[in-house]
């Protein structure tokens, strides 16, 4: 479950609660998700009112196996890199698969790296977590989400860092972008580690508007 804090001294009226109890974007990220049905999608199963009294909780079936990047490090015997340890192509495709269907409902995922990616009980990947997926209008997303969440700023196109300096007129969320973060997924699951992950986040922003990515990691191959 994921649990969705109710703040004391919401402007929203009583009767507007029992219609969206908690905030518009709790409702978007339920209205978006409860849409999206594909293999490599974490099923959306409802929301709960129940088990915690202040809060509301969006349910969804249980990942016993964790993040991929859990995954991925008990299934490498001595850990990522070493012993020409791999990541297995499949769990890629899957992920691209998966971010291919948003993106063919007209949705940015907005927020994809490897600890929104999680195994299921049969080894195939769940996208999850579409608290910041917005809809794409006339080819680009959705101008009216302008959140943003400090810990995903590694994974985050340079537009995204400095749209201005990069063309944009504002920050936008757009397909290119969840391909850029999935590229930065790539490296996160070769690795074990987020990109860039010797350095500060304000040292990443950085280097990524300089024109700077990560290196590619040694068990990286040419096909990918």
């Amino acid at each position: 479950m994921k649990r969705i804090r109710r703040f004391a001294g919401s402007s929203s009226s009583t009767k507007d609660r029992s219609v969206c109890p908690i905030s518009s974007k709790f409702c978007r990220e339920a209205l978006v998700w409860q849409n999206l049905q594909h293999p490599f999608i974490l099923p959306f199963l409802g929301i709960d009112r129940e088990t915690f009294p202040s809060a509301l909780c969006l349910v969804s079936p249980w990942m016993s196996n964790g993040t991929v990047l859990e995954y991925l490090g008990r299934s490498g015997k001595s850990g990522y890199p070493q012993n020409g340890f791999t990541v297995p192509l499949r769990v890629m495709l899957e992920i691209v698969v998966g971010l291919e269907y948003l993106h063919s409902m007209n949705i940015v995922h907005g927020d994809l790296r490897g600890h929104n990616i999680l195994i299921s009980d049969d080894f195939h990947i769940r996208l999850t977590d579409f608290g910041l997926a917005t809809t794409i209008v006339d080819g680009e997303g959705d101008q009216s989400s302008t959140s943003n969440r400090a810990e995903s700023v590694r994974w985050f196109a340079p537009e995204l860092i400095d749209p201005r300096w990069f063309g944009a007129e504002r920050f936008v969320r757009t397909r290119a972008t969840d391909v850029y973060a999935f590229a930065c997924v790539c490296i996160e699951l070769h690795t074990g580690k987020p990109p860039f992950a010797e350095l500060t986040d304000a040292a990443v922003i950085f280097k990524v508007v300089q024109g700077e990515r990560p290196e590619r990691p040694e068990t990286m191959t040419d096909t990918v």
